[in-house]
């Protein structure tokens, strides 16, 4: 009995896993095998596909549409990841300092909202407001001389407007990583400093950056990859427009597969994006090994 006993111990842990093993397995391990093995065909989805071997990869380097779509990725990247960063750790800074307070609750709460909101659904909301002719909107956006229903429909504008609504959207969830981080940081640090006759500014630099650094990192990392994937913002406020100015990647080989009937090619195209975003990972590994031994 003892025996039987120990081997079940030892086999309920992976029993646990076991659920969760299987969908990944299925949903992810499997789809990125058969994404691999279909970027070398010919498919359309509706007919069998046929191997073409490396003319999809040998594709990618003529296609200009790709191209640019990597550029709008990678400036809706280069301007929503900065600003993510630098708002929600100003947010859970000044929210550390009340967070005891009501107004620090409430504000928490407020700010975390947008994050509960499915992307498509952001999207829609803010498209109607955007595009709506509402006295109130038409004031606010009139006050910095800026037409609201031009946002999106300005091929300068549009990957801009994007981005920021994207800094709205996940702001939030970066903010309560920040603020899980600076209430795990010790008052000793803050008091033994104010006794050595250390400021505000000596206490934000001297104390909480540093002890935010793998945070900040963590952070940065996940919006990249998150900005890197955008799609649903993309599709409900955009549809990639005007004049392709905002089709990214994921965008880009959607409509590839349900509209150019090029599933074969569109998968090749998420496989490089599979592979930026596994160099990604790989260098947030790298960084946050680094961080953990310096301290």
């Amino acid at each position: 009995m003892k025996k039987k006993s120990g081997f079940l111990s030892k086999c309920m842990p992976y029993a646990y896993i076991t659920p969760i093993s299987l969908i990944l397995i299925t949903f992810v391990f499997c789809s990125l095998i058969v994404a691999i093995i279909f970027s070398f065909t010919k498919y359309n989805i509706i007919a069998p596909a046929e191997f073409n071997g490396l003319f999809n990869y040998e594709k990618l380097l003529r296609d200009k549409k790709l191209h640019l779509c990597i550029l709008n990725t990678l400036k809706i990247t280069a301007i929503a990841v900065p600003l993510q960063i630098l708002v929600s750790t100003i947010l859970a800074t000044l929210i550390s300092t009340r967070k005891d307070k009501l107004v620090g609750k409430i504000a928490k709460a407020a700010l975390f909202i947008p994050v509960l909101s499915s992307n498509a659904v952001v999207g829609t909301v803010w498209k109607a407001i955007l595009n709506s002719r509402n006295p109130m909107v038409q004031t606010f956006f009139g006050i910095f001389g800026i037409d609201p229903s031009m946002l999106l429909g300005s091929s300068t504008s549009a990957l801009v407007t994007l981005a920021l609504i994207m800094v709205w959207k996940g702001m939030g969830y970066y903010m309560i990583i920040t603020l899980s981080s600076l209430m795990s940081i010790s008052d000793s640090y803050y008091e033994a400093a104010k006794v050595d006759g250390a400021n505000k500014w000596n206490l934000l630099t001297g104390i909480t950056i540093p002890m935010l650094k793998p945070t900040l990192i963590l952070n940065t990392f996940l919006s990249v990859v998150s900005c890197m994937q955008a799609f649903d913002i993309v599709y409900t406020m955009t549809g990639g427009g005007p004049s392709m100015s905002t089709t990214t990647l994921v965008m880009y080989a959607y409509q590839l597969t349900f509209k150019g009937a090029k599933a074969g090619y569109a998968m090749t195209v998420s496989n490089v994006l599979m592979a930026i975003v596994l160099v990604i990972v790989l260098f947030q590994q790298r960084f946050m090994r680094r961080e953990a031994s310096e301290i």
